[in-house]
């Protein structure tokens, strides 16, 4: 009971304000206090009780009825504080003690631990996000109906090129990884062979469509099906740019494992499935687009490459107004000297 007793006189000391102040004033005398005293200004948070144990010699102090060694002993064994202090009396936040240019200071560190607080940013009302976006929207109309063509170039330059940076990073999106090449053996075939193979070719009926989507998983699978029953299958690619039918041509080989026998001035690529064909059991790779994401890869593409002729059209129009300028700012500066020089024939002449 004189345990507890002394224990609870000693923690409400050392929670109120007034004895802890009177604390810190009496550590400036180092010859009231021991050494070991003075090591400890830290309070810790009550969850780890390993660090409420160092400031027990700063509790011992407060009561000098009470030993040193025998308060210490009796908290060490039976860690009878810990379990009793309630977490109302601890702070989150460490306190330190500063004692500069003979002045005493509290300062309060940030929490440690779980009981941490996050700054967490404030969530925006929906009024706030309406006037947010109504003061955007009139900063940029000013800017589109501004007098100054510049500001007016510089506006819509600026914009372009941040739906241009955007377009890159959604089409980073639809980039697959290729998969390692099987090893596999290509077929020798004669000039005999290949022409036989052309004609053959170019009479049957059969073939398969590569359109805006580009070369996707359905395009191999359907050549695939097409070398059930033919040895050849021609694929026409519309639309085309210009030497895309040979980018085709060299995907197509790589995923089908076929032989590319003629190439025509029509964008028609014919294949050769090979003496030796075996139909695989996933006819469409794994390394490929689906239908529905091989579409959406190719409108972004689309907007990309819309984007950046709208670029360079504007950048050139920035080059003219800013010559445009220059010669303009010249002819102003020639101006007062010419009219000088009249003048002065002028007066020669009278």
């Amino acid at each position: 009971m004189a345990t507890f007793a002394s224990i609870r006189q000693i923690s409400r000391q050392f929670v109120k304000r007034e004895p802890l102040l009177k604390f810190c004033c009496f550590v400036q005398n180092e010859s009231f206090f021991p050494s070991p005293c003075l090591d400890c200004i830290t309070f810790a948070s009550q969850r780890s009780y390993s660090a409420v144990s160092p400031s027990l010699h700063a509790l011992c102090v407060t009561s000098p009825d009470f030993s040193l060694l025998a308060k210490q002993n009796v908290l060490q064994h039976h860690n009878i504080f810990g379990k009793w202090l309630i977490a109302r009396y601890l702070s989150n936040a460490s306190i330190e003690l500063k004692t500069d240019e003979d002045v005493i200071r509290f300062s309060f560190n940030k929490s440690v631990g779980r009981l941490a607080s996050t700054n967490r940013k404030r969530k925006m009302s929906k009024k706030a996000k309406v006037n947010e976006l109504r003061f955007y929207r009139l900063k940029a109309k000013k800017k589109m109906n501004s007098p100054n063509p510049e500001v007016r170039i510089r506006y819509k330059l600026e914009k372009a090129k941040r739906k241009e940076a955007w377009l890159i990073e959604k089409l980073r999106k639809y980039e697959v990884l290729k998969a390692p090449a099987e090893a596999y053996d290509p077929e020798i075939l004669t000039e005999e062979e290949i022409h036989y193979l052309k004609r053959t070719g170019e009479k049957k009926k059969n073939y398969v469509q590569v359109g805006r989507r580009g070369v996707f998983g359905g395009v191999v699978l359907n050549m695939h099906l097409h070398w059930k029953k033919h040895e050849t299958v021609k694929v026409i690619c519309k639309p085309c740019k210009l030497g895309q039918v040979l980018e085709y041509a060299e995907e197509l080989a790589r995923l089908s494992k076929g032989i590319v026998i003629d190439i025509k001035p029509n964008n028609t690529i014919i294949f050769y499935r090979g003496r030796n064909y075996v139909q695989p059991n996933i006819m469409s790779p794994a390394d490929t687009l689906s239908k529905s994401k091989a579409l959406e890869k190719y409108k972004y593409e689309q907007s990309l490459d819309h984007t950046s002729e709208f670029i360079e059209k504007l950048e050139k129009e920035l080059e003219e107004y800013l010559k445009h300028k220059a010669r303009c700012h010249k002819a102003k500066e020639s101006e007062p000297q010419d009219f000088a020089d009249d003048n002065g024939c002028n007066s020669t002449l009278s």
